[in-house]
């Protein structure tokens, strides 16, 4: 993997409903030890406009070096290959 140790993570965290794909996505990148910029989606309205502009249908995103690697599983694909590499 790159030297890049940081990543940004979009997920939802609604009054009601954190979303637990999100709380994975964070807890993976904090094990692998990236610095994440997090920002929390707090209403179902920021969720929607936040899919709407990055052309995603879920939640969470996660960036690295810039890059959309995806949601949690794609994460883990990615963390794994980074990891094998």
């Amino acid at each position: 993997m790159a030297q890049e140790r940081s990543a940004t993570l979009y997920r939802m965290v609604l009054p009601d409903h954190e979303c637990p794909f999100g709380v994975r996505a964070k807890q993976m990148l904090e094990r692998q030890g990236f610095e994440i910029e997090e920002h929390v989606l707090g209403s179902r309205d920021e969720v929607d406009a936040f899919k709407s502009e990055q052309g995603v249908m879920t939640t969470p995103q996660v960036f690295i070096a810039g890059e959309r690697i995806g949601g949690s599983d794609d994460l883990e694909r990615y963390l794994a290959q980074a990891t094998a590499d």
